[in-house]
C-alpha cells in the first residue's frame, strides 16, 4: 500500500470519525455530522442542496410525507451560507427556497402551503424572526393588509368572535418596528405610530383595564381554546383570564411605542408609554412568577376569583427573556427550568391528557426557534443546542418546514398540519443569522453577538447580506459566547455597524473558543395531567368523582387540593369536602408541583340576585343580525329580552342590594351571530353603576343562529352600598369590535353575586 493511499484512508477515517460525533443527542434522536438519526429512520444531505429521508409517518395519516428535497429555486439574491456541515447548509437553503415560495403574487407573505392569506400573529412573529430583513417589501405589504378601516391593528377571527377574547394583535407593533430597524424609513415610522397608539389606547379601555394589572384574553397564538383551556371555560371566561404571552406582547408594544415616540420627538408621550410597559412587566413578575417552579405561569383563570395555571408555556417564556421582562436571574432560571422532552420543548408542559395533539402535546418549530434565541441570549449552551436540534430534526426528516409535531413521538399526526410554513421557515433562517452569526438590528445600528456552542465550532461564512445601503460578507470562526476579534475590511472594529454604512464590506469575527459556563436543562419525559374534576354541591359539601390520572406511568398517586375564593385552603385524598363556609369553590387533582389537573368549574353557595329589564321583547328587530334564528327564541326568563347594537348607546336598569359589599355583575345573554371558534362579532360593553364606570364585559358568539343558547358574559366587580342603584350597559367607540358592522346581542337578565 503506497503512502498516498494510506494518507487518503487516514483522512477518510478521520472524516468519518468527525462526522460520527453527536452535535445533539437526546433519548429520541441524534444530529450526527450531516445526518439525523431517529430510531430506524435517517435523513441526511449529500451536498448541502438536497435532503434524503426514509421516514414513514404514522400509518393512515392523511398527509403525505416528502422523502426528498432538492433545491430548484434561484436563491442567489439572498445571503449564501458556507459551512462544513452539509445538513445545516441544506436546511438553511430549504428555508430560503420555501421563503420564496411563501411570497404571493400580491407581495404578501402566505401563512403556509395549506394556509393562504395573511394572519396578523403568524406574519408578525415571522417578521420578527427573519422576514423583516429577508423580505422587507412583502413585510410592508403584509403589515399594511392587517390595518382596518378605523386605523386599528386587526385581530384575526378567533375564539368567541376574536377581539377582545383573542387579544394578541399588538405583536404587529413589534413587527412593524422591526421593519423600521431594518430600513430606517422615517415615513414608515410616522405611518405606524398612530396605528399602534390608537390600538393600544382601545386596549387600555378593554383588555388592559387595570393600570397595574395584566392583559386580558387568550394565550398568544394558541387559538383553539379546547387545546389549552379546561372544557368548562366559555370564551367569556377566556377574556376574563390573563395570559403570560399576551401580556408580554402588550408590555413590549408599549416599549416599542415609547421608542418610536422618542425618535419622532414626542418625549412626554415616550415617558408615558415607558411607564405603562414597566407597570405591565411588574404585574407579570409579581402575579405570574412561580418561585418553586422557576418560571412564569401560563395564565390565570376563573371567574370572580382567578387561580394560576402552572403550566410552562414556551413562547411566553421566550418572549419574557428576549423582551427584557425577566431579569437576568429569572431568565437563567427559566432556561434551566422549562421542561424539555426528548423531542424538545412543548408549546406548553405538562399536556392535557384527554386532548388530541395540535397545540396540546405538540412542538412547533418556530416556537422552538424563539426558545433557541432565548437560550442563546441567556448563555445556556445545551439548551440552545437542543432547541436548534428540535428545529433541524423535523426539517431534515420531513424535507420541509412543517407546522407542528406530536411531542410524544415527533410525528406529524396532529389535528392539522402544513408544509412550507412561514413562521417555521422564518425560525429556521433566524437560527443561522441571529444565533450563529449573532446579527441584531437596532434603530440606528447593526450589532453582532454570535453564540456558537462548542459542538457547532466551525468557520462559517454568510455572503451577500444586505443592510440598508451596504452589502456584507460575514465570517465567524471558532466557538464561544464572546468575541475575541472583530474586523471590518481587515481592521479591528467594535462589533457594531452604523446605520449609514454604505458599500461592500468584509467582516471577520473570531470567537474566543473559551468554554461557555454550563447551565442546566430540565430534561423530562413528556407528561400528561389528570383530567379536570367535575364538582357539585350536595348540601353543605362539595363532591366529585375520582378523576382519571395522566398517561405517564410514573403518575400512580395524587391528591386533591381545595380552592376557596381563589386560595388553596386544604388537601385531601377524599372526594368530598365540607363547604359550609360561603364561597366559590374549585378542586384540583395534583400529582407533583406543576403537574396538576385544571381547576374544576367554580361552584358557589354565595347569595345571588337576579334583575330583569322592565321592557322586554320576544322578537329581534336589529338590522345587525348576521344569522337569522332557526326557530322561535326560547330559554329566556320573564317576558323576553332586550337587544343591544350600535343604536343602543345605553341600556338602564334599576337594581337593589340588601347590604354593603363587593358584588360581581354578569349579563345573561345570547349571541348567535357566529360560531364559537371563529369570525369576529364578539360584543363589548362597558358597565356603569350610578354613572360611574366599573368595568367592561364581553358577550362572545355562542354558535351560528344559536339564539336560544344563553350564557354568562364575563364579570365585573363593584363596591356597592345597601340600597337602590342605577346600572347601565354602555356602548362607545372603544366597544367597536373587529367586524364593525355587527355588534349585536340579546340580554335576558343581570345577575349580581355578593363576594
Amino acid at each position: 500500500m503506497n503512502k498516498h493511499l494510506i494518507s487518503i484512508l487516514a483522512m477518510a477515517a478521520t472524516a468519518a470519525s468527525a462526522s460520527a460525533a453527536d452535535i445533539v443527542a437526546t433519548d429520541a434522536y441524534a444530529w450526527r455530522g450531516d445526518t439525523i438519526v431517529q430510531g430506524v429512520y435517517t435523513a441526511y444531505s449529500p451536498d448541502g442542496r438536497s435532503l434524503i429521508s426514509d421516514y414513514s409517518a404514522q400509518p393512515g395519516f392523511f398527509m403525505p410525507i416528502e422523502k426528498t428535497w432538492t433545491l430548484t429555486r434561484d436563491i442567489s439574491a439572498y445571503p449564501q451560507l458556507s459551512t462544513p456541515n452539509k445538513l445545516h447548509t441544506a436546511i438553511y437553503n430549504l428555508g430560503l427556497e420555501e421563503m420564496i415560495n411563501a411570497v404571493e403574487p400580491d407581495t404578501t407573505l402566505r401563512t403556509g402551503r395549506e394556509w393562504p392569506g395573511v394572519w396578523t400573529r403568524d406574519v408578525s412573529y415571522s417578521i420578527l424572526l427573519s422576514m423583516a430583513y429577508m423580505q422587507p417589501e412583502a413585510t410592508r405589504c403584509s403589515l399594511m393588509r392587517k390595518v382596518d378601516s378605523l386605523g386599528r391593528i386587526v385581530q384575526d377571527t378567533g375564539s368567541g368572535g376574536a377581539w377582545p377574547v383573542s387579544s394578541d394583535r399588538m405583536i404587529w407593533a413589534l413587527a412593524a418596528f422591526e421593519l423600521y430597524k431594518v430600513e430606517g424609513d422615517r415615513a414608515w415610522l410616522e405611518y405606524i405610530y398612530p396605528i399602534i397608539k390608537r390600538s393600544l389606547a382601545t386596549d387600555e379601555q378593554v383588555v388592559n383595564v387595570d393600570p397595574a394589572g395584566l392583559t386580558r384574553g387568550e394565550t398568544s397564538f394558541i387559538d383553539w381554546r379546547e387545546q389549552s383551556y379546561p372544557r368548562w371555560m366559555q370564551t367569556a371566561d377566556i377574556y376574563q383570564s390573563h395570559a403570560l404571552s399576551t401580556t408580554v406582547v402588550h408590555a413590549s408594544a408599549y416599549n416599542v411605542l415609547a421608542e418610536i415616540a422618542q425618535i419622532l420627538g414626542y418625549k412626554a408621550e415616550a415617558q408615558q408609554f415607558t411607564a405603562r410597559a414597566a407597570a405591565l412587566s411588574e404585574a407579570i413578575n409579581s402575579k405570574l412568577w412561580m418561585e418553586d417552579l422557576g418560571y412564569y405561569a401560563m395564565y390565570d383563570y376563573g371567574r370572580e376569583y382567578l387561580v394560576l395555571n402552572p403550566r410552562a408555556e414556551t413562547l411566553g417564556l421566550s418572549l419574557s427573556i428576549l423582551n427584557g421582562v425577566a431579569d437576568a436571574d429569572r431568565a437563567r432560571r427559566i432556561t434551566e427550568s422549562n421542561p424539555t422532552t426528548p423531542f424538545g420543548v412543548g408549546i406548553f408542559y405538562p399536556q392535557i391528557s384527554d386532548m388530541t395533539p395540535y397545540h396540546n402535546n405538540a412542538l412547533w418549530p418556530w416556537v422552538a426557534s424563539y426558545w433557541a434565541l432565548a437560550n442563546a441570549k441567556v448563555g445556556n449552551e445545551q439548551g440552545c443546542l437542543e432547541a436548534i436540534g428540535s428545529v433541524f430534526r423535523p426539517a431534515a426528516l420531513f424535507c420541509t418546514n412543517k407546522e407542528n409535531f406530536v411531542l410524544d413521538n415527533g410525528d406529524i399526526a396532529t389535528e392539522l398540519n402544513s408544509s412550507n410554513m412561514l413562521w417555521c421557515l422564518a425560525g429556521n433562517i433566524a437560527i443561522t443569522h441571529k444565533i450563529l452569526f449573532g446579527i441584531e438590528f437596532t434603530a440606528n445600528s447593526l450589532n453582532f453577538h454570535p453564540f456558537v456552542p462548542a459542538n457547532l465550532a466551525a468557520e462559517r461564512s454568510l455572503t451577500g447580506f444586505k443592510y440598508r445601503n451596504a452589502t456584507l460578507d460575514i465570517t465567524v470562526r471558532g466557538a464561544g459566547a464572546r468575541i475575541a476579534s472583530f474586523t471590518l475590511d481587515g481592521r479591528e472594529h467594535q462589533p457594531s455597524l452604523p446605520a449609514d454604512i454604505k458599500g461592500h464590506h468584509t467582516i471577520v469575527i473570531t470567537m474566543d473558543d473559551q468554554p461557555i459556563a454550563p447551565l442546566a436543562v430540565n430534561h423530562q419525559r413528556n407528561a400528561k395531567t389528570p383530567v379536570t374534576p367535575i364538582v357539585r354541591f350536595e348540601g353543605n359539601e362539595i363532591t366529585w368523582r375520582p378523576v382519571e390520572n395522566g398517561t405517564s406511568p410514573d403518575f400512580s398517586t395524587y391528591h386533591y387540593e381545595i380552592i376557596r375564593n381563589g386560595e388553596r385552603i386544604a388537601r385531601t385524598n377524599s372526594t368530598t369536602f365540607d363547604a359550609s363556609e360561603p364561597g366559590i369553590y374549585q378542586v384540583v387533582a395534583v400529582v407533583a408541583p406543576g403537574i396538576e389537573s385544571f381547576a374544576s368549574e367554580p361552584v358557589s353557595n354565595l347569595p345571588a340576585y337576579t334583575f330583569e329589564f322592565p321592557s322586554e321583547s320576544t322578537k329581534m328587530t336589529s338590522q345587525e343580525i348576521s344569522y337569522q334564528p332557526f326557530a322561535i327564541i326560547s330559554g329566556y326568563t320573564g317576558n323576553g329580552f332586550v337587544e343591544t347594537d350600535h343604536s343602543t348607546q345605553s341600556i338602564d336598569l334599576d337594581i337593589y342590594v340588601p347590604e354593603d359589599g363587593r358584588y360581581s355583575i354578569a349579563l345573561i345573554y345570547a349571541n348567535g351571530n357566529g360560531p364559537v371558534n371563529t369570525e369576529n362579532k364578539c360584543v363589548v360593553r362597558h358597565i356603569a353603576v350610578d354613572q360611574s364606570r366599573v368595568g367592561t364585559v364581553v358577550m362572545p358568539q355562542r354558535g351560528v343562529g344559536n339564539w336560544s343558547e344563553w350564557g354568562s358574559s364575563s364579570v365585573v366587580t363593584a363596591e356597592l352600598k345597601a340600597g337602590s342603584h342605577r346600572l347601565q350597559i354602555l356602548f362607545d367607540s372603544d366597544c367597536e369590535n373587529m367586524n364593525i358592522a355587527t355588534n349585536h346581542a340579546l340580554i335576558d337578565r343581570v345577575v349580581l353575586r355578593k363576594l
